[in-house]
């Protein structure tokens, strides 16, 4: 699927986002949310800084654009992800009645907009939102890779195996 050029313009803002979370330690996932073709929020993992759970890239995001537009109603607004989001940020998601989500690598063990579940498009609340996946899914999945064999590199010189 073709995307527009200012979708790539959005995900690539995310995929910054998911860079400064690199850059902290935290798994790389970053997202925006857009509003009239403008940028109104941004956020990234802080999971490990703020010690909250909740803490996902997704949620700080839509906060700052609540905070934006002082509403928590953010209907004619779009969502860029790096990475599917998982049950709880896609109930944030509709919740705040979100209008389309665009989100880059799929997570198979938790997402909840088609990998695992699809709460996005098939819930049973009076809001549904439209998903575009696949935007820069490789940039996407490249980063947690990158993360992730950084994190088992670092575990094997602390705990190293004797053979």
């Amino acid at each position: 699927m073709l995307f527009s050029e200012d979708s790539y313009r959005f995900m690539y803002a995310a995929l910054q986002e998911a860079e400064h979370a690199f850059e902290e330690d935290e798994i790389p996932v970053g997202a925006v949310v857009v509003h009239n073709n403008k940028i109104i929020g941004r956020g990234h993992n802080q999971i490990e800084k703020l010690n909250d759970a909740t803490a996902h890239a997704e949620m700080i995001a839509l906060t700052s654009a609540s905070n934006h537009l002082t509403s928590w109603r953010l209907n004619e607004c779009s969502i860029y992800v790096t990475l599917e989001p998982c049950i709880m940020c896609t109930g944030a998601l509709l919740s705040s009645r979100i209008e389309n989500l665009y989100f880059g690598a799929s997570d198979i063990k938790f997402g909840a907009c088609g990998s695992v579940h699809n709460l996005a498009e098939n819930s049973r609340t009076n809001h549904t939102i439209k998903v575009f996946s696949g935007i820069l899914a490789k940039e996407s999945e490249e980063l947690l890779k990158s993360f992730f064999a950084k994190k088992h590199l670092k575990s094997k010189k602390i705990n190293p195996i004797k053979p």
